[in-house]
C-alpha cells in the first residue's frame, strides 16, 4: 500500500525552482544591476508621485473594464449558444465588429466622434452629466469595456458550448428551474473551462491600456512619454514601464492560476 501512495505523491510534487526559472531570475538580476549602475535615474524623485498616479489610473481602468466587459461577455456568449436566432445574430455581429477593427480606431471613433457630437446639444451641455462627458476617461472606459466584451464574448460562447448537455439535462431532471440550472451548473462550469483563456485576455487588456494616452488620459504610458519630453531621457522610463507591466501581468497570471486551483475544489 505504501508503494502506490509514495509514487502518487512523487508525481504530484513539482520542483519549486526549475532550470528555466533559475535562468530567468539570473537574467533579471543582471539586467537590474546593469540598469542601476549604468543608467540615469536622477529624474525619478521628481516624477514619483505622477508615476503613482499613472499606475493607479492604469490599474483602475484595467479592473473596471475587465469586470464590466466580462459582465457583458456572459450574455453575449449565452445568446450565441442558446438565444433566439435574431439575438444570436446580433451578438455574433457585435463580437465580429469588435474583433475585426483596431481598438485604437474604436477609441478614436468614440472620443472624436461621439464626444464631438455632445457639445452640439444644449440640453447635454446643461445637464449634470456634462462635466463627466467633456472628459476623456469615460470614452476610454467605454471603448476598452466594449473591446473586452467582444473578445471574451467569443471565449464564453465556446465555454458555454463545451459544457456537456447531459449535465444540464440531469439538473433539469432534478427539478431545477432554468435560472438555477444556469447559475448552479452551466455558468460555473463554463467559467472553469474559460479561466485559462480569460487570464490571457486580461493580460492583453492590460497591454491595451496605453492606448488611452492618445486621448489625453494620464496612465503609466502617458507618464513615461512626459518624462521623455521633459528630460530627454528615453530608455530608462521605457525600461521601468516595461518592468511595471511585466509585474502586473505576472500578478494577473498568478491570481488566475490560484482561481483555477480552487474552483474545482469548490465545485466538488
Amino acid at each position: 500500500m505504501t508503494g502506490p501512495r509514495t509514487t502518487d505523491v512523487s508525481l504530484r510534487a513539482e520542483p519549486r525552482f526549475e532550470p528555466h526559472r533559475i535562468a530567468l531570475i539570473a537574467v533579471a538580476i543582471v539586467v537590474i544591476a546593469a540598469a542601476a549602475l549604468f543608467m540615469r535615474w536622477d529624474w525619478l524623485p521628481d516624477y514619483y508621485m505622477l508615476a503613482l498616479e499613472g499606475l493607479w489610473r492604469t490599474l483602475w481602468i484595467l479592473v473596471v473594464t475587465c469586470v464590466l466587459g466580462f459582465a457583458l461577455a456572459v450574455p453575449l456568449g449565452l445568446a450565441q449558444v442558446a438565444g433566439p436566432p435574431w439575438l444570436s445574430l446580433l451578438a455574433r455581429a457585435f463580437c465580429t465588429v469588435i474583433r475585426g477593427t483596431p481598438l485604437l480606431l474604436q477609441l478614436w471613433l468614440l472620443y472624436y466622434g461621439l464626444g464631438a457630437l455632445f457639445p452640439q446639444y444644449p440640453w447635454i451641455r446643461e445637464s449634470e452629466l456634462w462635466p463627466m462627458l467633456r472628459q476623456a476617461w469615460p470614452y476610454a472606459l467605454l471603448s476598452l469595456t466594449l473591446s473586452c466584451a467582444g473578445y471574451e464574448g467569443e471565449v464564453m460562447r465556446g465555454a458555454f458550448a463545451g459544457v456537456p448537455r447531459g449535465e444540464l439535462e440531469a439538473a433539469r431532471a432534478f427539478g431545477m428551474r432554468p435560472w438555477k440550472v444556469f447559475r448552479r451548473v452551466w455558468l460555473p462550469q463554463a467559467i472553469q473551462k474559460a479561466l485559462p483563456t480569460l487570464a490571457g485576455e486580461t493580460v492583453l487588456q492590460l497591454k491595451s491600456t496605453p492606448l488611452v494616452a492618445t486621448i489625453t488620459v494620464i496612465d503609466l504610458y502617458a507618464v513615461a512619454l512626459r518624462i521623455r519630453q521633459d528630460t530627454y531621457v528615453i530608455y530608462e522610463p521605457l525600461l521601468l514601464l516595461a518592468l511595471t507591466y511585466m509585474v502586473i501581468a505576472g500578478l494577473i497570471v498568478w491570481v488566475f492560476s490560484r482561481l483555477e486551483a480552487r474552483i474545482p475544489v469548490r465545485m466538488g
